[in-house]
């Protein structure tokens, strides 16, 4: 497993010269989910997002289009969307602990569901689980790491985003590809 380090320092390589363009995905979503309509659809395009990272993090070219590309999987991304909120608000009724354990549980489902669009949001939400098994403190430690990053955003009135939130993202992508396991097919759902 690479450190928090390379990760940060692979996702910076990856998202130079791409910047202008995550940037524009990111305002389409920010104006789409403004709307009404929009908070139907945004688990539809954060799924979007992730695919478009997932593509950036094996040296493909992010395009607008890509954004796009969950709403082929609208149904799913919202039901799990719908059941990661559930889940997340029940096991936070215990404490505030459990919940945030529960939620880096589940922070990789829309990633699984991304690389594997045959999956169930359920079954997605399962593999998460098990991936995430012994590796929640250092997500929550990569998350915390970002930290001072999340000020200077602030500080800036949100500009320094622009540049934060694809580093951000690309980075935790980095660790998901890191951390994933290959996914079995049971024989019957292998296309002939």
């Amino acid at each position: 497993m690479s450190t928090r380090a390379e990760l940060k320092t692979r996702a910076k390589a990856q998202i130079k010269g791409n910047i202008g363009i995550l940037f524009l995905c990111g305002l389409i979503f920010a104006v789409i989910c403004s709307t009404c309509i929009g908070c139907i659809l945004a688990p539809a395009l954060i799924l979007g997002f992730m695919m478009i990272f997932l593509a950036l993090t094996q040296g493909q070219k992010p395009q607008v289009g890509d954004l796009f590309k969950g709403v082929n999987l609208f149904g799913r991304s919202l039901w799990l969307c719908i059941i990661v909120g559930i889940f997340t608000f029940l096991w936070s009724l215990l404490l505030v602990v459990p919940g945030i354990i529960k939620s880096l549980s589940y922070s990789m489902s829309y990633f699984v569901l991304a690389e594997n669009p045959q999956m169930t949001a359920r079954e997605a939400l399962n593999e998460s689980k098990k991936i995430m098994s012994g590796h929640k403190m250092e997500l929550f430690v990569l998350y915390l790491s970002f930290i001072l990053w999340m000020l200077l955003g602030a500080v800036t009135l949100g500009i320094a985003y622009i540049y934060i939130a694809p580093y951000m993202y690309a980075t935790i992508t980095n660790f998901y590809q890191e951390i994933k396991r290959p996914i079995q097919i049971a024989p019957e759902e292998i296309p002939a």
